[in-house]
């Protein structure tokens, strides 16, 4: 037999007992916390959640945002070159630049070059007509000989500066009228500055040739420098030689260049010239105004 105590295993609690605790027999269990009731609304029940940064707003523009963009910076050739960098010395590039500003103001460029023409042709002939009418003797030491030549020699370093100032308006963008190529003041520096190249290059030659053509290369921008940057004539040289020894190998390339371009347009009855020279004294500025860090439009 079993004693009465024992239960079995099988057996459950009463319902309403909570597992043999005599206190809650028959009586219903309590109900949960809130029974009955809708559970309590979350944190902030009934309101938007906050917003968010910047909502509802454009995102922030962007630096410079509607406008457009900025240029890319200039290499101090603008350049003036006009064309976002400063331009590259090369032979190719003085020659196209010559040959583009001449096409661009070819009615004025020819134009000077019959004036000039015209002009020397009728000095050539005045001090001509002063040799004849005297002896061969007396016509080399006479005065109106002498007056007959340095006229000539004085007019055409007049047209040579009046080439090189169109040349320089050229590079400063500007197409030269007629008038513009004769905007210099400083005459007597030009006419110094000649007579200085002048007797260089003669003493030059005398001696065996090659030093005289070292100093026409040398000396090639003078005019340049007299009349950009009002130098006078010993200063003009000096300058003229220091910025052309800088760059040496490429200038010498471009000044034979020039010079065989001037070769062949005299061939056909030298009317090639009225381009030719145009075109390769605007390429030699071309070249001075890079090498010198000078405007180039």
């Amino acid at each position: 037999m079993t004693d009465g105590s024992d239960k079995s295993p099988y057996e459950h609690p009463p319902l309403g007992n909570d597992g043999g605790n005599p206190e809650s027999y028959g009586q219903n269990p309590p109900p949960q916390q809130n029974y009955g009731g809708y559970p309590p609304p979350p944190q902030n029940y009934g309101a938007y959640p906050p917003p968010q940064q910047n909502y509802g707003n454009y995102p922030p523009p962007q630096q410079n945002y509607g406008n457009y963009p900025p240029p890319p910076p200039m290499n101090p050739v603008d350049s003036g070159y006009g064309y976002g960098g400063a331009p590259t010395l090369t032979v190719g590039n003085a020659l196209s630049y010559g040959w583009n500003k001449f096409k661009a103001n070819a009615g004025v460029w020819v134009g000077i070059m019959l004036v000039a023409a015209v002009i020397s042709a009728v000095v050539s002939y005045l001090t001509g007509g002063f040799s004849s009418n005297t002896d061969d003797l007396a016509a080399t030491f006479s005065i109106l000989n002498i007056l007959g030549t340095l006229a000539s020699a004085v007019v055409s370093y007049l047209l040579n500066a009046a080439f090189v100032r169109g040349a320089l308006h050229e590079t400063d963008g500007n197409k030269p009228s007629f008038a513009a190529f004769f905007q210099f003041s400083n005459v007597l520096a030009v006419v110094l500055s000649s007579v200085l190249v002048g007797l260089l290059t003669g003493i030059g030659f005398v001696l065996l040739i090659i030093p005289g053509i070292v100093v026409i290369f040398l000396t090639w921008w003078t005019l340049q420098f007299v009349l950009d940057h009002d130098l006078g004539p010993i200063g003009a040289i000096k300058a003229s030689a220091k910025a052309i020894s800088s760059n040496f190998g490429t200038l010498f390339v471009l000044a034979l260049a020039c010079v065989g371009i001037n070769i062949v347009g005299a061939i056909p009855i030298g009317l090639g010239l009225l381009i030719t020279v145009p075109v390769t004294i605007i390429a030699g500025t071309f070249a001075y105004r890079v090498v010198t860090g000078g405007r180039v439009a």
